[in-house]
């Protein structure tokens, strides 16, 4: 026996990702153009990684509406999971990235060259407001939607890329020292790593129908288990249908009278406490006997 509740499509991002595509985009264009009249490395290298965010806020937003259309005969739970893909592939982006401006500013500690340091503190304060703004706009939607976590992490690196940037500037003004340029490209492109790890690893997670990190997996068990009539709990799967939306499949050994409305209390709870708002629950009145797959009331 089955019953499915589902919130039905993520809340609409469009505009959103309108203002951050459109914000990133032109900072881009400013910040390409100071870096090859400066020839300064560090803005040339935020520059690249805000057009890699440009693409991968497209992607993202691509993801995002593809998630809301209905499923269809050859895919049944819908297009959700593209969202995740979409936040797996900005990760694996940034980080080729990475590598990139770190191999490149390692050959410039053996080539110095002058850098206005005005030029480079001017155009990075913009990227401060620019990347800022961008991050504010995922604010809330980040907290539980991880394609726009993926966003909103971009964003807010992006800001404090930006901020060190402005320090190398006022130290380069100061002191004269041309190597804070490339010292700074490479701290970072090793805070964009970090960043970006994390957003990898969560994504793969999902990606691979593990658990969501944000749901304790005993904890949906114990509550099963809990219920009045249960006395086995055995294959329980947990998974992500997009970056919004968890699945769940569980058969329960049972042994109430009305199914309909224990089911009703099942779901409903699921979906109040736990977030998942499609759930398949199967109730059995045989007691389990596959070995290592019941949870025993």
């Amino acid at each position: 026996m089955a019953h499915d509740h589902d919130h039905g499509p993520p809340a609409e991002l469009g505009p959103v990702f309108r203002w951050a595509v459109g914000l990133n985009a032109a900072y881009v264009l400013v910040e390409a153009a100071a870096g090859l009249l400066t020839g300064s490395l560090a803005l040339l290298a935020d520059a690249a990684h805000n057009l890699t965010d440009v693409a991968g806020l497209l992607i993202a937003w691509g993801a995002t509406v593809l998630a809301r259309r209905s499923g269809s005969a050859a895919f049944t739970f819908g297009y959700g999971r593209a969202t995740i893909l979409a936040a797996m592939l900005n990760a694996i982006a940034i980080l080729i990235g990475v590598v990139v401006v770190v191999w490149q500013a390692a050959q410039r500690f053996q080539t110095v060259v002058e850098l206005p340091g005005l030029t480079i503190f001017l155009v990075a304060l913009l990227g401060i407001g620019v990347n800022t703004g961008s991050a504010l706009l995922f604010m809330r939607s980040q907290e539980h939607d991880l394609n726009a976590k993926g966003a909103y992490l971009h964003m807010a690196a992006d800001a404090a890329v930006s901020g060190a940037v402005v320090l190398a500037a006022v130290g380069i003004m100061l002191t004269g020292w041309q190597w804070l340029d490339p010292a700074v490209a490479i701290a970072v492109s090793l805070l964009i790593a970090w960043t970006s790890w994390g957003l990898l690893r969560d994504s793969l997670r999902l990606q691979l129908d593990g658990v969501p990190e944000a749901i304790d997996r005993q904890a949906v068990a114990d509550w099963l288990r809990a219920q009045d009539g249960v006395t086995n709990v055995h294959d329980l799967h947990i998974w992500a249908l997009s970056t919004t939306r968890t699945a769940l499949a569980v058969h329960l050994v049972w042994d109430g009278a009305d199914a309909d409305a224990f089911l009703r209390h099942v779901t409903h709870e699921l979906e109040h406490d736990f977030d998942i708002a499609h759930a398949t629950v199967q109730l059995e009145h045989a007691p389990c006997e596959r070995a290592g797959t019941c949870l025993a009331a």
